[in-house]
Parts: C-alpha cells; sequence; structure tokens
C-alpha cells in the first residue's frame, strides 16, 4: 500500500479550502464503472455536503439499458456536456474510464485536484489492455489505483491503491471483474477523504525502482492475440486466457493462409 508521511504545503492549503467551502465536482466517464461510480457520488452528495456540477461521457451501445449515464444524469438534473472543451471550473475532476486523454488545459479546469481511477497497479501498468499483459507477464497480483491527472498517460501522484492476488489459471475477463469490484471500492472509500483534503501524495518516480514500469497502447493487443502453435502448450494457453475477452476478437493462429480462431470451451 502506498503510504507516506509527508504532506507538502499545496496539501495544506488544499485541506483548509475544502474545509471552508462545498466543493464542486465534475465527472467523466463511462462503462459499468463510471456508472456505479458516478451514481455513488449523486447519492453521497447531501451526506458529504458537495455538488456534483457536470458529467461527460460516451454513448455506449451495449451499456445503454443498464449503465446508461445520461439517463442517471437527467434523473439528478445534472447538466451533460458536449465535449472536453465544455468543462467548467471545479474544485475536483474525476475520470473514472473515460475514452480521451485530457490536455493540461482540461486538467487545470478543477482548481484543487483532477483524478483517475485506472484499473491497474501503477507505475507497474500505464496504458491500455493492462488486463491481458499482466497475464501474459505471470504476474501473480494486480491491483487499482486512484491518481492525480497530469500531462503524460497514467503518470501522475498516486492517492490510494487496492492490490489483490491473480488466481491461478485467471482468464482475462475473470481479472477485469476483480479490478472492476476493488476499483469501486476504491473510489466509494476515497471519496471523504478527497473531499476533505485529508490524502497524502506519493511520485511514481520513487516507485519504480522497486515496482517496475512500463506503457501499454491499445494497438499492441493485435500482436497479443496471434498464437504461434509451435510454442510450449503453457504459453499457447497463457496468450487464449490473455486474450479471450467477450465482445471482442478472440485469439487466432494461422494454418496456411487460413485464419483460425480460438475460443474457450466455456463460451
Amino acid at each position: 500500500m502506498v503510504d507516506s508521511n509527508k504532506v507538502s504545503l499545496q496539501d495544506s492549503i488544499i485541506k483548509v479550502f475544502l474545509a471552508s467551502t462545498t466543493p464542486s465536482i465534475v465527472f467523466l466517464g463511462s462503462k459499468p464503472l463510471g456508472f456505479l461510480c458516478f451514481q455513488h457520488l449523486l447519492e453521497q452528495q447531501s451526506l458529504l455536503g458537495f455538488s456534483v456540477d457536470g458529467l461527460l461521457t460516451k454513448s455506449r451501445p451495449e451499456f445503454q439499458e443498464e449503465y446508461n449515464l445520461r439517463l442517471l444524469a437527467e434523473k439528478y438534473g445534472i447538466t451533460i456536456l458536449d465535449n472536453l472543451d465544455d468543462l467548467p471550473e471545479c474544485d475536483i475532476l474525476y475520470s473514472v474510464q473515460y475514452h480521451e486523454l485530457l490536455l493540461p488545459r482540461h486538467i487545470q479546469k478543477a482548481k484543487t485536484i483532477a483524478l483517475n481511477l485506472h484499473m491497474a497497479p501503477l507505475p507497474e501498468y500505464r496504458g491500455c489492455n493492462q488486463f491481458s499483459f499482466a497475464i501474459i507477464d505471470k504476474k501473480e497480483e494486480f491491483g487499482t489505483t486512484l491518481h492525480v491527472m497530469d500531462a503524460k498517460i497514467d503518470h501522475g501522484d498516486i492517492i490510494s491503491e487496492k492490490r489483490f492476488p491473480i488466481p491461478e489459471g485467471c482468464w482475462v475477463n475473470e481479472l477485469y471483474k476483480l479490478s472492476e469490484t476493488a476499483s469501486l471500492a476504491l473510489f466509494r472509500e476515497t471519496l471523504p477523504t478527497i473531499l476533505k483534503g485529508t490524502y497524502t501524495r506519493i511520485a511514481q518516480q520513487q516507485l519504480i525502482p522497486q515496482r517496475g514500469t512500463c506503457l501499454h497502447y491499445r494497438h499492441e493487443i493485435q500482436a497479443l492475440r496471434k498464437i504461434d502453435l509451435s510454442w510450449p502448450e503453457e504459453k499457447i494457453l497463457r496468450h487464449i486466457r490473455a486474450t479471450s475477452m467477450p465482445g471482442f476478437a478472440p485469439p487466432y493462429c494461422l494454418i496456411g493462409q487460413e485464419k483460425i480462431y480460438l475460443r474457450p470451451s466455456h463460451d
């Protein structure tokens, strides 16, 4: 777990500021995790004394019925924003499973802090498809991280994290669900701390010598899906477990010029 006894002058100022005002929050998010975190925010406004002043989301047809953030925002009378350039000034900016990268001018809309909930341990797994790469890398531990947003991808100071063991023989969709559950719990647990400003920050750079780091891009998953049948059986099965995500292209092998898709028997 991240632990630091050093509280910066900036953090002290933030605590005083938040103690004397009603913080405003703007939320960026999508997918089931984004919906559940946004729902929790809306339900906690009166209890914790803050206001949600805007939502920016992306319509996802696969989640429109059960996890529709727009309908939820309309129910609570929350302003729905059209794009990042419409972001209003706020005290706290939250990003949870949001699909666009924020530029410095967007991040600076948050007067107090801009946060991203990243469904992976940091600094080990920055970027995309972290679940797949953790399985490929034979990791025994995974996690989720709440961190400060800066101009680089998943690079800012860590505020809090949760880590958990990866079950033996874990499939990518199973690891995703474990991370989703841990991420929602982390969001809920840290919200009061963020509002009070009683958190500490630790620079990821301090953790790299111990934990290592990598940054993966979306296109890299294509290479992981291609299975070479000359590989050892364990490696073949590991790549299949790492890339058999429901709703996405399955792993495959080439026999001659024919592409043969590989699907688990439990699908």
